[in-house]
């Protein structure tokens, strides 16, 4: 008697063990879902923001560096460098990292903008 008691034990425990399983599988599952909508699709989209903003880049425009300095292109000398004239002085022109402009503004935007209002 004491071992169908047992018995019966050992099989509902094994029942438990399977539908306990299941649900941490289908809570994992829930897990990557959410980091996957929360995570790493909004950062794709910033990424493709980006890299359009890089590819509109001409000589002339007005773009803002990621340490908050204000510029203009004076030439672009590659697929990762750009020439930035800052200020007034004609003398202040760095070389740069495409990466580092945070803002880009078109040439003539501005222009553009008050024709509308």
């Amino acid at each position: 008697m004491f071992s169908m008691f047992l018995n019966q034990a050992a099989d509902a425990s094994a029942a438990s063990k399977g539908s306990s399983a299941a649900f941490l599988i289908v809570y994992i599952l829930i897990f990557v879902v959410i980091i996957y909508f929360m995570m790493i699709r909004p950062q794709k989209k910033q990424r493709a923001k980006t890299e359009e903003m890089h590819s509109q880049m001409e000589p002339g425009d007005n773009i803002m560096t990621t340490s908050g300095f204000y510029g203009t292109i004076l030439d672009i000398v590659d697929d990762t460098t750009i020439i930035v004239e800052f200020g007034n002085n004609k003398n202040c022109r760095i070389p740069m990292h495409k990466n580092a402009v945070a803002e880009l503004e078109k040439q003539g935007a501005a222009i553009e903008e008050e024709k509308e209002k």
